[in-house]
């Protein structure tokens, strides 16, 4: 059990059947009245962030979550396969596990796993991979003078939005968590 009093940024808790892990947290004392501790925390299975108070002395179960380096093998049908990479033992998660990064996922790709009593809670994909262009129209000459930018389509199939001077067959940096396009690749 802990206490809110020993909420810290990372700390995960159980409260209402459901896992959250604090992002944020302020002890107050104000001159009038009783403490309180101010938190904001994340669900950790649907990501949502809420702010609360909480009274210092109560209680909440502790999480401890095991985080395992994964590598992803391939998909079969809703299932995607990840293999440990000190273990070599190979794990079939559903693709709500994995959220928002499917996108992104890319075969061989390093991958951080959470689970919590034997279930996969959630998939974290690096926060910049680098994709190869498969699909995109040729950039207008001329049509610079502002920030233009095109649809593109990367090797995993997510649409993602580049500048014109980006063609098919070019390698680009994106930030997983926005889906942004951040440069070039170097090669």
């Amino acid at each position: 059990m802990i206490s809110a009093g020993d909420f810290r940024n990372g700390v995960c808790f159980e409260m209402d059947g459901q896992l959250y892990q604090v992002v944020e947290f302020q002890h107050v004392k104000p001159g009038k009245g009783a403490a309180f501790v101010r938190t904001k925390y994340r669900n950790i299975k649907t990501g949502a962030v809420v702010e609360n108070s909480f009274n210092p002395n109560e209680k909440y179960e502790e999480v401890q979550l095991n985080r395992d380096d994964m590598s992803y093998l391939y998909n079969d049908g809703n299932l995607y396969y990840f293999m440990n990479t000190e273990t070599f033992e190979q794990i079939p998660v559903n693709a709500d596990a994995i959220g928002d990064g499917l996108r992104f996922l890319k075969e061989n790709m390093e991958v951080r796993m959470m689970s919590y009593k034997g279930e996969v809670i959630s998939i974290e994909i690096p926060n910049f991979v680098e994709l190869e262009v498969t699909e995109c129209e040729p950039g207008v000459r001329g049509d610079t003078a502002t920030n233009a930018t095109k649809s593109a389509v990367v090797e995993t199939g997510a649409e993602i939005r580049v500048p014109l001077f980006i063609n098919q067959g070019d390698v680009i940096r994106i930030d997983t968590r926005t889906g942004d396009y951040m440069e070039r690749a170097k090669s």
